[in-house]
């Protein structure tokens, strides 16, 4: 699933490629693409069409464009990514079987949407309503890694009192916006801590470590484009670098590139987690 870096490349890219797209048609391919209710794809495409996008923000793992009259949301879920299409491509290219949702300007340019798993979800908030009224789980986020909120602090007292394993805590998106698995396991070793530490065991100088870490590795995998082991591309079809990068995650069995150990991973709360035994602790 698309993490922070991931959807935050895509934030960018779709704020250089549409910042001004007219929305003058919209095809729906796939009405669950639709988060309903409110609105079904008819009421979507109705909502969108006639729009001017403004600018795109991003909130943990969701996409929100502000337009000239209301809002458009988008989760990418598993395997959502957006394409964008100059005129002549997009009549060269016919939309795939994968291809959920199409929208193109009056100059025929297209933003087509593709997901091969089918789990992700647009919605169309109208003027009147506020987005977390219609995208109701934006209510449920924690702060994002990068706000002044979360520092040591927040996390001592988020977690003093908790029993259940650092890197599952991590994973909740009520306690840090938009770190997934891969972010999780690859701060918990540039903070030296094994991911089945129990949240309350973790001392005040081990959280300050964590938190600088995630900070630190969220800016280097934005700045690499994000993460590509499976499905991530950006607006162009270009895969995420940090991937080779990476110090732990997917790397089990191999040598730690820090200090030549095995790599171990198990499975923790449903979800593999990678580690180094001898660097986290």
């Amino acid at each position: 699933m698309p993490e922070l870096p991931e959807v935050e490349t895509v934030r960018r890219g779709l704020e250089q490629q549409t910042t001004g797209f007219e929305i003058a048609r919209v095809c729906v391919h796939r009405a669950r693409a639709i988060a309903a209710p409110p609105f079904d794809p008819d009421g979507f495409s109705q909502g969108l069409t006639g729009r001017r996008v403004l600018q795109w923000q991003r909130r943990g793992k969701y996409l929100i464009a502000g337009l000239d009259q209301g809002h458009w949301g988008v989760h990418l879920r598993m395997t959502g990514q957006f394409l964008w299409l100059e005129a002549e491509r997009s009549r060269q290219h016919p939309p795939c079987r994968h291809t959920r949702v199409q929208l193109w300007d009056p100059a025929d340019r297209e933003l087509r949407f593709i997901d091969t798993r089918s789990f992700a979800q647009m919605w169309w908030v109208p003027p009147q309503h506020s987005v977390e009224q219609v995208i109701s789980g934006l209510q449920k986020l924690g702060p994002e890694p990068f706000a002044p909120a979360f520092n040591a602090t927040y996390l001592q007292e988020r977690l003093r009192r908790s029993q259940r394993p650092i890197k599952t805590a991590l994973l909740d998106q009520g306690l840090v916006a938009g770190v997934g698995n891969i972010y999780a396991d690859e701060s918990l070793f540039a903070a030296g801590i094994r991911p089945q530490t129990p949240c309350s065991h973790l001392k005040a100088a081990q959280l300050e470590r964590l938190q600088q870490a995630l900070v630190q590795v969220l800016e280097q995998s934005i700045g690499a484009g994000g993460t590509t082991f499976s499905d991530f591309r950006d607006l162009s079809g270009t895969n995420g670098n940090y991937g080779g990068m990476a110090w732990v995650y997917r790397r089990g069995g191999q040598p730690c590139r820090r200090c030549g150990n095995t790599i171990e991973r198990a499975t923790l709360g449903g979800r593999s987690s990678h580690w180094c035994p001898s660097c986290q602790h």
